[in-house]
């Protein structure tokens, strides 16, 4: 399975340009970024809901898009299946005949069995001739998965397939699609704001950030060596400081005033570096090791199932430390206290590596 995709499509307000591949099969390749940064406009545009202004995409050597020779296949020729937020269910038609629309065969007896067949699969037997309306959001989302898998598609669009659930109902049907996405043959390309899911769903994560796309990487990496602002914020990141490297391995926090070591590689001319809040530890006494910052203890925020507890740096500015409930009751009324945190969790951050113009082959 391979997927390129290399458009630019003009917005209300900025221009999309994203740049990405998904070149392995079974890969689940997460498109994650805030709310109106262009990733659903972003599946549409490989869909062919919507055209780019300017590009190229390839879907297995089949150029499904291209600006330069005018070539634009409609939606029905593209093989892709395409889960809507909202599932996009006819509501006058029953479970089966929604199913029987992206069935595919030559004749209604095929058609039939490719559609009894995903639907068994899950688990709407019994459900045959309900309508959209008579089941419950988890049912739905089972019929438009089952719709799109009767079309034997060679790629896979999910577009927030859960924002419409709620906690416990959104947990098994996370659970199911895993399942489905692990058995698909071809790749899928999954949009979300939520870094969780994605974690959990997805093997690469590209970052959107107003409109432009960072280099696809792992998503392991992403949580543990962010390369850009965007990426460390959008995976969690709680603590940002303006920053220059005053040596190969040395950063010099503005914000916080002060200076740290970083065991993670310098890419380019670094301008940020993030902290995560649960990888501080804290000193007992004065300590020789390195990346030590002393604070004063400005509040400390009794959490769900943690403790976050808001620290005054040198410089004024506040960090976030969290930890467990049973740790920090451990330590008492502490006013001041040593944080440290390992190099390995020193993260270099430059402002974007996308493109600044996308130049399309």
């Amino acid at each position: 399975m391979a997927l390129s995709v290399d458009i630019t499509k003009h917005l209300d307000g900025f221009d999309l340009h994203v740049s990405f591949d998904v070149d392995k099969s079974n890969e689940v390749l997460a498109l994650l970024g805030p709310s109106g940064c262009g990733k659903s406009m972003t599946l549409k545009c490989i869909a062919g809901v919507v055209q780019p202004d300017r590009g190229r995409i390839v879907l297995n050597n089949r150029v499904l898009f291209d600006s330069e020779t005018h070539l634009n296949l409609p939606p029905q020729e593209r093989h892709v299946g395409y889960l809507f937020q909202n599932y996009a269910l006819f509501p006058h038609m029953t479970v089966m005949q929604n199913v029987l629309v992206g069935a595919v065969g030559q004749t209604r007896s095929e058609r039939e069995a490719s559609a009894r067949k995903q639907l068994e699969k899950v688990q709407l037997e019994g459900l045959f001739d309900r309508r959209p309306s008579e089941l419950s959001g988890g049912q739905q989302q089972r019929c438009a998965m089952a719709r799109i898998l009767a079309s034997e598609p060679e790629l896979i669009l999910l577009d927030e397939p859960f924002s419409a659930l709620d906690g416990y109902l959104r947990w098994q049907l996370e659970l199911e699609l895993n399942d489905t996405l692990r058995a698909f043959p071809g790749g899928a390309v999954y949009v979300s704001h939520n870094r969780d899911e994605v974690y959990r769903l997805c093997n690469s994560v590209c970052v959107i950030d107003r409109g432009m796309s960072d280099k696809k990487v792992p998503v392991k990496e992403l949580f543990s060596a962010p390369a850009t602002l965007a990426a460390a914020l959008i995976s969690g990141c709680k603590n940002v400081s303006r920053a220059h490297a005053t040596g190969e391995k040395t950063l010099a926090c503005s914000d916080w005033g002060i200076e740290l070591q970083t065991a993670l590689p310098i890419r380019g001319e670094v301008q940020y570096v993030g902290l995560r809040a649960h990888y501080f530890t804290v000193l007992d006494g004065v300590s020789e090791s390195e990346n030590v910052i002393p604070c004063e203890v400005d509040r400390v925020i009794d959490n769900t199932f943690s403790t976050i507890v808001m620290a005054r740096t040198p410089k004024g500015a506040l960090l976030r430390y969290e930890c467990s409930k049973e740790s920090w009751a451990a330590r008492g009324d502490s006013k001041r206290i040593l944080l440290h945190i390992a190099p390995e969790h020193v993260m270099p951050l430059v402002e974007s590596t996308a493109k600044e113009e996308i130049s399309h082959a």
